[in-house]
């Protein structure tokens, strides 16, 4: 019995008819997709396809024998991916070859841009293909929702963690940053920064005058320090810089005047300029001279040091338990 041409195409997109002259006779429109729309009429079978298995063919002879039995192929001027192929006799002498990509569907898809048009429509392929389309796009429907939580999981994490007038870190950064230090054992000193005159700034100005004040600050100790250095801002006009690995007097003296000659400069306000200065408490954590273990203790003995710097005047700076503060220059 001879099918019509249209019949095999639609039951059989992936077929090869085979002449008894061992010739191409027809293919299927998927087999042609895939051989890239090379002619294969009157072409032999053999350089269409590579049977070689359960045996190599090499014939016509050979692969009539192989009839009804499960045959693995590949293309040999298409890809190199492995087929699946069963092979019947037409009644006319010839061969019908019907193929099919077994469990390399989905990548043969994926490959060749193969859409469900391109198989039978009872072909189980189409139903994986739905399956598999429908995971993928749980999957990306679930990745792009967990990136999402974890995009805002870190950006709540970050507010919690920072000052939203100057963008600096607050005080649980900070204490996040000193506990951290703290339990490393690391060698750092900490800076405890109040500003002079701002509140005169507030009372004659406004707080908006004030609040730009602020940030002009603490964009100054930041372009004053480190990258990986620490600034927070922990109330009012308290600021806090730690700087990690760094204890030695004479290059804290050497920051604190220049953060002092810094903000001593004129800011302006719209029209109109400020003048503010800082007095500032030092205290230096050390494993080989005084560790301090505690936190608490550190915050506090910085603090003595800052109001022992205001009481000898403004826009000095001050060691814990070094004397008299200093006067920056």
């Amino acid at each position: 019995m001879s099918l019509p041409g249209r019949t095999l195409e639609v039951m059989c997109p992936m077929h090869l008819q085979i002449g008894s002259d061992g010739r191409v006779r027809g293919a299927g429109p998927t087999l042609r997709k895939l051989t890239g729309e090379r002619r294969l009429a009157g072409v032999p079978f053999d350089e269409v396809i590579d049977i070689y298995r359960p045996k190599r063919v090499r014939n016509l002879r050979d692969l009539r024998a192989l009839e009804g039995r499960k045959l693995q192929l590949r293309l040999r001027n298409g890809p190199g991916r492995a087929l699946k192929g069963l092979a019947m006799p037409d009644g006319e002498g010839g061969v019908l070859l019907n193929l099919s990509f077994g469990i390399g569907v989905v990548e043969a898809v994926r490959s060749h841009a193969l859409t469900s048009t391109d198989f039978a429509v009872t072909d189980l392929a189409i139903d994986m293909l739905y399956l598999v389309e429908a995971k993928s796009a749980a999957m990306e429907a679930s990745r792009t929702l967990n990136l999402r939580l974890q995009g805002a999981m870190l950006a709540a994490e970050q507010r919690a963690y920072t000052d939203s007038l100057t963008g600096l870190q607050n005080r649980r950064g900070l204490d996040r940053a000193l506990q951290r230090l703290v339990r490393a054992a690391e060698r750092f000193a900490l800076l405890h920064v109040d500003l002079d005159f701002f509140k005169q700034v507030n009372d004659t100005r406004g707080h908006a005058a004030g609040d730009r004040v602020l940030q002009r600050v603490g964009q100054i100790m930041l372009e004053v320090t480190r990258r990986e250095d620490l600034v927070a801002r922990i109330g009012g006009d308290e600021f806090v810089i730690l700087l990690a690995g760094v204890t030695d007097r004479t290059r804290l003296a050497e920051l604190c005047e220049r953060l002092v000659g810094r903000i001593e400069q004129p800011i302006a306000l719209d029209t109109e300029v400020c003048r503010i200065s800082a007095s500032i408490g030092i205290v230096r954590s050390d494993p080989e001279m005084a560790s301090f273990s505690d936190t608490k203790t550190l915050l506090g003995r910085a603090d003595t040091a800052l109001y022992t710097a205001k009481r000898n005047g403004r826009a000095q700076y001050a060691f814990h338990e070094d004397g008299p503060p200093k006067a920056a220059l």
